[in-house]
């Protein structure tokens, strides 16, 4: 990347008004147009959200994107859209109990509903409180009891949350996750297992979020012949019979030995949304689980190598192509150091590895900034914003008004060749998903908050 150092928050302030207003009119869109019996809109195919039958992830961004667009434009017709659909369709997610996706669909809406409560921004009533409360609280008792126990000399009770592929896998997408345990936990559930033990959702948010750290991300102290520092696996593959790591793997990315942007993007966000989510934390209470150093320590390890391999590997306006080790793009020459291009020949960019990413780079660098280091926080500030620039703005904005994407360019899954490829191209190009749309939006709420002087945003603001 080329990070842009001139640039100020404020520079983005029309461009976001732009994006909200693009914003809304595609919400609008997806609620006149889509079959809603076809099940979760996932991406586009032509400029219309179509469905992927492989697990119920993307659900909670349908709703969630109305309740961050009430957040960012006080339109009361989208709280009323995502309240209502919220009561009506998201309770089988709570009790979902065969995806790794909590985080995902119940945080974007009861969460993101039980925030704006909090911080005031609807009015309060107990009984609705009440029910949000309760949602989160079953939700990450669910995603918690996919525990897959590991072999750890570092810490008693390690283990990790399972994909949906079963108990052996670890997917780097999970650090997302963590969010709805974190909530549960703070919330003072009590999660009990067989002869009502009392398992300790802290310490499951925490185990996990230390297993994504060791064995999701590399670091450059020769692990295997491709460890580069910040590098990310999308899978970790542990023996269920002994509990030993075994290899890394990978199901959306090129292959264990290369690294999936938005895997890496999603280890960006989540690990530095968890340390800013630390620092709310009473020392004591950590103490059990190695220590606020200790913790502090190997997230912070994870969020900056992280976020380093995205600035050392990504094109110099900030775009991601979708895996650092696609086979082709050498083709490509010099790609690195010029600006993305989703419309060339060889290998697809990922515009949704870039809005999940970017929050993670703002995050960081808020959280160095806030700690005392100001000139490397400023770095991943600026990089944040570079990439916010450039995803805020054609090609990656959808203009056309018939197209109900926000963000151009995502990519679902390129190894099973699910992203449409428009007629007269040789690659995925042009559509839009439910995760890349949502988590640009929440990126710039984020943003807006900033630029405003209002609130911080944080997931954990649902907390009392």
């Amino acid at each position: 990347m080329q990070i842009d150092n001139s640039l100020t928050s404020s520079d983005l302030s029309a461009k976001l008004d732009q994006f909200w207003e693009l914003s809304g009119q595609k919400i609008r869109l997806i609620e006149k147009e889509y079959d809603v019996a076809k099940g979760s809109p996932v991406f586009t195919v032509a400029g219309k959200y179509t469905t992927r039958g492989w697990t119920e992830w993307t659900q909670g961004f349908q709703f969630g994107s109305a309740i961050l667009q009430f957040d960012a434009t006080n339109d009361a017709e989208f709280l009323e859209m995502g309240r209502q659909k919220t009561l009506r369709v998201m309770a089988p997610h709570i009790s979902h109990i065969g995806v790794h996706d909590h985080g995902f669909n119940n945080v974007s809406t009861y969460g993101n509903l039980l925030r704006l409560m909090r911080e005031g921004r609807i009015s309060h009533n107990d009984w609705e409180a009440n029910f949000y409360e309760l949602a989160l609280k079953i939700s990450g008792a669910v995603q918690a009891s996919r525990w897959t126990p590991i072999k750890s000399g570092r810490s008693a009770g390690a283990g990790f949350i399972s994909s949906f592929n079963g108990p052996h896998s670890l997917f780097v997408d999970t650090i997302r996750s963590c969010r709805a345990l974190v909530l549960s936990h703070g919330l003072g559930h009590v999660f009990q297992g067989e002869g009502d033990v009392k398992i300790n959702l802290l310490e499951r948010a925490l185990h996990h979020i230390k297993a994504t750290a060791d064995y999701a991300v590399f670091y450059g102290e020769g692990r295997d012949s491709y460890d580069l520092w910040g590098r990310t696996a999308h899978e970790s593959v542990f023996n269920v019979k002994d509990g030993n790591f075994r290899c890394p793997n990978s199901q959306q990315g090129y292959s264990g030995f290369t690294t999936w942007t938005r895997g890496l993007a999603w280890a960006m966000c989540g690990f530095a949304e968890e340390l800013e989510w630390l620092t709310t934390c009473d020392d004591a209470e950590l103490e059990p689980f190695g220590g606020r150093n200790i913790i502090e320590a190997y997230m912070l390890k994870a969020a900056t190598a992280t976020c380093d391999f995205y600035i050392e590997h990504t094109p110099t306006d900030g775009i991601p192509y979708w895996d650092t080790g696609a086979p082709n793009l050498h083709r490509l020459g010099d790609y690195l150091n010029r600006p993305a291009d989703p419309y060339n020949d060889f290998e697809p960019v990922d515009s949704s590895a870039a809005a999940i990413g970017a929050q993670g780079l703002l995050r960081l660098g808020k959280y160095l900034t806030d700690k005392g280091d100001s000139e490397v926080g400023k770095r991943y500030h600026q990089a944040g914003l570079t990439v916010l620039n450039t995803l805020f703005d054609e090609p990656y904005l959808s203009m056309d008004p018939a197209h109900q994407g926000l963000i151009l360019h995502s990519i679902y899954h390129q190894p099973n060749g699910w992203d449409y490829v428009p007629p007269g191209s040789k690659i995925a190009n042009g559509e839009s998903s439910m995760w890349g749309d949502y988590h640009a939006r929440e990126v710039a709420l984020y943003l807006q908050r900033i630029i405003r002087n209002e609130p911080y945003y944080t997931f954990f603001n649902c907390l009392p």
